[in-house]
């Protein structure tokens, strides 16, 4: 058995110890016992070459590629195209407006933090004007960039998606139990999250939007409070719910450019509503538009 293990332990890089000699310095291999050279060569073969260390490699590590220093330097521009001083102001314009929507969503926050709840709703409805101007500014000037939209992505969640919510809990303060008013106003920022993320992956409709935007969901949340729409408690509670999952929903909802090639003859009846009882008037042209959604879908199906 001590005959037959000595090459094996060499094989295996085991430092053993000798009868006749210590192991050599420097190296974990034994040297041989010259009585047992002879019969290693015939039973193994010729062994004329030294037996080499061979480290062991884990299959489950990939080697490593190269990495490129100059590629990794490089940067993608925030603006694409042509870095003129003439569109480089023009892109700080437009995110301006962007950064202007962001601020106002936070000071709709405070505002609503010490109870100003109808300056704070109306500062949402700036943020729904600087939000629509920026994409507007984006497309006309010729500097619309990926980064133009990721930013205003983002200005979005923080004005529409958390200060429409926070203002909307303020003013139900004190009219419905605070836990149902949590409950409606997560809703919001949680769909509002969803809806942004969905729209930022998903190809676009030039005639329909797939659920309710969230721009116009925080210009309803932010008109219902700044004209005061007189419903109970409970009811507003169950119409911003709902109004959170419509903004999630797959139901097909006209854009804007659409709503104004209707007929003229169609917009008297919110004018001449408004001129008698806006809150009415501005309450059932909400119900309309959030009705039409599952009435579109309903015809396309048909259709299809």
């Amino acid at each position: 058995m001590r005959r037959s293990s000595t090459f094996a332990r060499q094989v295996l890089l085991v430092r053993v110890g000798r009868r006749d000699g210590a192991a050599v310095p420097g190296t974990d291999l034994v040297t041989p016992d010259h009585r047992y050279a002879d019969r290693q060569r015939l039973r193994y073969g010729r062994l004329d070459t030294d037996i080499e260390v061979v480290r062991p490699v884990s299959p489950a590590l990939a080697p490593a590629a190269p990495v490129d220093d100059e590629s990794s330097a490089m940067s993608i521009p925030l603006l694409p195209g042509e870095r003129t001083a003439a569109r480089r102001v023009k892109f700080a314009l437009v995110n301006a407006c962007t950064l202007s929507s962001l601020m106002l969503g936070m000071l709709a926050i405070f505002l609503a933090m010490r109870g100003d709840v109808q300056i704070a709703a109306i500062c949402l409805i700036a943020c729904v004007a600087f939000d629509g101007l920026d994409g507007a500014l984006a497309r006309k000037l010729g500097v619309a960039s990926p980064f133009g939209a990721q930013m205003d992505s983002l200005a979005d969640m923080c004005s529409f998606g958390l200060a429409a919510p926070v203002v909307v809990y303020a003013s139900l303060a004190g009219s419905v139990p605070p836990a149902a008013a949590a409950v409606s106003c997560a809703l919001v920022a949680a769909c509002a999250a969803i809806r942004l993320a969905r729209f930022n992956v998903s190809p676009k409709d030039g005639r329909f939007f797939c659920g309710v935007p969230t721009t116009m969901a925080a210009a309803v949340l932010a008109l219902t409070v700044a004209i005061g729409v007189p419903v109970p408690g409970l009811v507003m509670v169950a119409g911003v719910a709902l109004l959170a999952f419509a903004m999630v929903s797959s139901f097909p909802y006209a854009k804007l450019a659409r709503l104004l090639k209707l007929p003229p003859w169609l917009w008297l009846a919110p004018v001449i509503g408004a001129l008698v009882d806006i809150r009415l008037t501005f309450a059932l042209v909400v119900v309309g538009y959030l009705v039409s959604g599952p009435l579109l879908w309903l015809h396309q199906r048909r259709t299809a």
